[in-house]
């Protein structure tokens, strides 16, 4: 590993670092998401949604107090400020909580972009270096020019080998982000919907 650092030339150490970031923000990205799961409560949000239809607002905050599931947060707050703005505040919340979603997936994407880039960086400077041997000392010692356009490109292969790799977890936790939106939006709009009929019907 060392040789393949050291052959690299010192384009290597930032795709370490990229290397690095990487990892860390993927790990700590599935835990993030591995505790979303285990928070999910999908009976729960059926159930505000039944409990809401007989308007028993006090039964939901109660059933609702001790719960992190998402959905069941965001509709929460929307029976809370029911009297005022269900919708902006329910809007609010899901805003708050897309947020923590997406904390360092900006991350992911630019590194992404970088490493590559910075592989081939290496590999120009790589070739600039080997073509100033052939200048200086001509065709005497082919393999050593050959030798270091090989070295310069260890540089895009680590580059794009951290890209690529980035690439699936990137996917994957921007598809959780895109569906916990639909849910929220979903479980939102009954609640709404239903809390205005209700309201309707009462007037009548």
């Amino acid at each position: 590993m060392w040789e393949l650092i050291h052959n690299g030339g010192l384009v290597m150490w930032p795709l370490i670092a990229c290397s690095i970031i990487v990892l860390t923000i993927i790990i700590e990205r599935t835990l993030f998401w591995v505790s979303m799961a285990r928070q999910r409560n999908r009976a729960l949000r059926d159930e505000v949604l039944t409990i809401a239809e007989a308007m028993d607002w006090e039964k939901i905050e109660e059933k609702t107090k001790e719960s992190d599931d998402a959905v069941v947060r965001v509709l929460k707050i929307g029976v809370l400020h029911r009297d005022y703005d269900m919708s902006k505040a329910m809007e609010a919340e899901a805003q708050h909580l897309l947020k923590k979603m997406s904390q360092f997936m900006i991350v992911l994407d630019t590194m992404i972009t970088v490493a590559p880039l910075l592989g081939i960086l290496g590999t120009v400077i790589g070739i600039i270096s080997s073509f100033k041997m052939l200048g200086n000392s001509g065709m005497a010692d082919p393999k050593l020019v050959t030798g270091g356009i090989a070295q310069a490109l260890i540089t895009t292969a680590t580059g794009l080998t951290i890209s690529i790799f980035t690439v699936f977890p990137y996917n994957y936790f921007k598809s959780r982000i895109d569906n916990a939106t639909h849910l929220m939006e979903k479980y939102a709009t009954r609640l709404e919907v239903g809390y205005r009929k209700m309201e309707a019907e009462g007037r009548k």
